[in-house]
């Protein structure tokens, strides 16, 4: 089976490394202090955490605040996530404590209980009743974690939810949230701003890339055997172009297994995977592009070809700040040292088209 895998949650031999990251989170779960974790898109926070977790073995709930529209379906899918860890007949007196009574049902294709309100309910009272039960059914001897990821959408959902949760998260006791964001100027406003709600909420830890001799050993143990001086040479080819970005390493490395070890090529072998994945997102790379204005394709272009985009003399300086900050604040662009493409793939398909 292919040793590398992304695009989901990773977990057990195919988690690499994070060995110091591990230490430090189980060290404040251990406490009822909380924590942000902070990092691009498809860094492996959410692995990260589920590794952590799944350790320790205590019982978490986790909610994506990018699939949640408003105050009652944060509500409803919080009892739907209990539900999940808590049979209904050991909870269900809890229920009765609700003000707004919810409707639980049992969904016919997945047998788990669906959890809704009727419309017009006060979603304060809503939440409040929510975020008691986690409390409730959190002990001391198995205290609830509580996961939230992409935090930074609890501005979005609706005006005034973030002071409402802050309200009620301070009041709870006996449990530990962790809460996810991939937009870091964002995450930065909610938690180090002091207008802002949750200012200095939880301890930040921010995530970078996995260092490049972790990541070889990793590649080189998974790799299909060659001689050493050939699994020396793909290993770092891979890791020149995805940079130790975890996502696009795992995905590189998997296409490359895959044509060492089913078509035998190992010449030009990692030249050959960029390729086939390129080619193979080459629509979506094209509707992109065409989606993009002239300064946010000149900013991207420059970067895929490892120019500073904040040294262009066409542009003022003010334009390109503003440009880039935009390409960041929508994920196309990340900063670990300096500006780089999130996406390799799309990086040298620009490249390609310069060609």
């Amino acid at each position: 089976m292919n040793p590398f895998k992304f695009g989901t949650i990773v977990e057990d031999d195919f988690f690499t490394d994070r060995k110091s990251e591990s230490e430090v989170l189980k060290q404040k779960l251990d406490s009822e202090n909380h924590i942000v974790i902070i990092g691009p898109r498809r860094f492996g926070k959410s692995s990260l955490v589920q590794k952590v977790v799944t350790e320790i073995g205590r019982p978490y709930i986790r909610i994506d605040l990018q699939y949640v529209l408003s105050v009652t379906e944060f509500a409803a899918q919080i009892l739907k996530s209990v539900f999940k860890l808590y049979p209904y007949e050991k909870i269900k007196h809890q229920l009765s404590h609700f003000r707004i009574v919810p409707t639980i049902s049992t969904n016919a294709v997945t047998g788990a209980l669906d959890v809704s309100f009727q419309s017009g309910g006060g979603s304060t009272i809503l939440l409040e009743d929510a975020i008691a039960t986690l409390e409730k059914v959190s002990t001391e001897k198995n205290r609830l974690i509580v996961i939230l990821d992409e935090f930074q959408e609890v501005t979005k959902i609706q005006k005034g939810f973030d002071k409402q949760l802050r309200a009620l998260i301070q009041q709870q006791k006996g449990l530990n949230y962790i809460l996810l964001g991939s937009q870091e100027s964002m995450m930065e406003d909610i938690f180090e701003k002091k207008k802002s709600p949750f200012y200095h909420f939880g301890q930040i830890m921010r995530l970078q890339k996995i260092p490049y001799a972790d990541f070889a050993e990793y590649i080189k143990k998974r790799l299909p055997k060659c001689n050493d001086n050939e699994q020396d040479c793909i290993t770092n080819k891979i890791l020149d172009i995805t940079q130790c970005h975890p996502y696009y390493t795992q995905q590189l490395s998997s296409q490359v297994w895959e044509l060492m070890n089913y078509q035998k090529i190992t010449d030009n072998v990692v030249e050959l995977a960029i390729e086939q994945l390129t080619n193979m997102h080459d629509l979506d790379f094209e509707r992109l592009w065409i989606s993009m204005n002239h300064t946010n394709r000149e900013i991207l272009r420059q970067i895929a070809l490892s120019q500073n985009p904040l040294q262009n003399r066409e542009k003022p300086t003010s334009t390109s700040f503003s440009a880039i900050k935009r390409l960041m604040r929508d994920g196309y662009i990340i900063y670990v040292d300096k500006y780089e493409i999130e996406d390799p793939f799309f990086a040298k398909w620009i490249i390609n088209k310069e060609l």
